[in-house]
């Protein structure tokens, strides 16, 4: 038996930037392409002169990229293929499957209001159908759709669909400008593309019907539909930014990985057992549309970041070196180099949720001169500790070896002569060389900033303590 051609497509529109429910979308098609081994389109359907913009496609494809959505054909642009949209209108006229409309806007708005007022549905009534009429100025092109009988379809995520034609009018195809409508648009684009599989959003269920009509009277063979639930807030309200629903942009500034938002994407409305965490690779073998459920997915921020926190854990020290850069410099931290920044990531990637939290956290490290925590410093700052912080300086300048193992040395001897625990010195000390009462190991933190470092910053919390007697 010959294998299935499957070719999906992902269709955004440049009217703003690529967010949640989009990224879903894009999502759910590239896995079912890259697991069935088929061809993933990307299209942008920017027929909206005016609100489509040259900034939102550079972004929808700066987000593609981002999150590793690789595309094997386009981007295609819609607005570049009349020539197609025009071949699909003037077939449909030739055989008689679509006319010419004469019906002014104000005769339009008429009909509408008569049906209304006789409680029937506003939906055009056929005036010109059967008329014969040609093309003229401010004319538009209509489908012929079916008076009777229902279109009916088997959705692969909702089961057997169908709609009774009688409620469904004669939809527009072209315009009175010349441009063609989305309905057309979008059907004559995907038998243009050989697309197999139409994967998208249940917000399109009711285009649906529309278009496989338009399929029918082309003659062309429809493609295999699925519509994927919506998308809601923990309040189950439709997803929106007071949800913390951003751009996918926005989350990659924020600090997430590309693969923790698709983690968290893919289980909006997809499941496979009780698994919750996948790598890029897991989400392919594992992807079927079949597990895709009925019911609307989630969104919740706290465990989209938990899972990049996740993910950062089992990420690569030198994968996180890469990513974490930029954040670094947005902060005008200088960069220590690949080895240094090794080190960091290693004891970082522990108790980092994000790339922010991470370059927050290093920041310590990097800069000339640090700022005291206002409650660290008013807490463990204190004169009661001076002496102890000028006789542990005296033993840290005669450590001959700056690592974990001379430092804890250093520090056991000290402890044991002076009597005292750990607690009684690790805070006053990481809030003298930090600025923070929290941090990585102390004995971490002091190997990475090495011995001047550290003898410069406990010499200034010295200083400053002193000034408070």
């Amino acid at each position: 038996m010959p294998q299935e051609n499957i070719v999906t497509r992902f269709p955004p529109s440049p009217t703003g930037y690529l967010h949640i429910g989009g990224a879903r979308t894009a999502l759910f098609n590239w896995l079912f392409s890259r697991q069935k081994g088929g061809k993933f389109v990307l299209r942008i359907e920017d027929t909206d002169r005016e609100r489509s913009s040259e900034e939102a496609t550079r972004a929808i494809l700066e987000s593609m990229e981002w999150l590793g959505l690789d595309w094997d054909e386009g981007p295609y642009f819609q607005s570049r293929r009349n020539d197609i949209y025009d071949a699909a209108i003037e077939k449909l006229l030739s055989i008689a499957q679509a006319y010419h409309c004469h019906c002014t806007t104000e005769i339009l708005e008429q009909k509408r209001k008569e049906a209304s007022s006789k409680g029937l549905k506003p939906k055009y009534d056929g005036q010109c159908r059967d008329l014969g009429l040609g093309p003229a100025p401010g004319s538009v092109v209509r489908l012929k759709t079916p008076l009777n009988g229902v279109t009916q379809f088997n959705d692969l995520v909702k089961g057997p669909i169908s709609f009774d034609n009688e409620e469904l009018d004669d939809l527009i195809l072209r315009r009175s400008d010349g441009s063609p409508t989305y309905h057309l648009a979008v059907v004559a684009d995907d038998i243009n593309l050989g697309i197999t599989y139409v994967i998208r959003g249940d917000d399109h269920v009711n285009n649906t019907p529309r278009q496989i009509l338009i399929y029918k009277a082309l003659g062309e063979p429809l493609p295999r539909y699925a519509h994927l639930p919506m998308i809601l807030g923990p309040d189950k309200h439709r997803l929106s930014k007071r949800h913390g629903a951003m751009s996918v942009l926005e989350y990659r500034d924020m600090g997430c990985l590309p693969h923790a938002l698709l983690n968290s994407l893919a289980r909006l409305g997809w499941s496979h057992g009780d698994q919750e965490k996948f790598t890029r690779e897991e989400l392919i073998e594992t992807f079927s549309l079949e597990n895709v459920g009925k019911a609307a997915g989630v969104f919740n921020l706290e465990k989209l970041l938990d899972l990049n926190g996740w993910h950062i854990r089992e990420s690569s020290d030198q994968f996180l070196v890469k990513e974490l850069t930029p954040f670094l410099d947005r902060l005008g931290l200088e960069n220590p180099g690949e080895e240094m920044l090794m080190k960091v990531v290693a004891i970082l990637k522990v108790r980092s949720k994000t790339l922010v939290e991470m370059a927050e956290g290093a920041r310590f490290l990097f800069q000339k001169e640090i700022d005291y925590d206002k409650k660290g410093d008013d807490k463990f700052l204190k004169p009661n500790v001076l002496r102890l912080l000028e006789e542990l300086l005296g033993e840290l300048e005669k450590t001959p070896e700056f690592t974990h193992t001379g430092l804890e040395k250093t520090f056991t001897a000290f402890l044991e002569e002076k009597e005292i625990k750990l607690r009684k010195i690790a805070q006053p000390l990481r809030v003298a060389l930090t600025g923070k009462t929290a941090s990585p190991g102390i004995f971490e933190v002091m190997e990475l900033l090495g011995k001047d470092k550290v003898l410069e910053r406990l010499r200034r919390a010295i200083t400053h303590i002193q000034t408070k007697e």
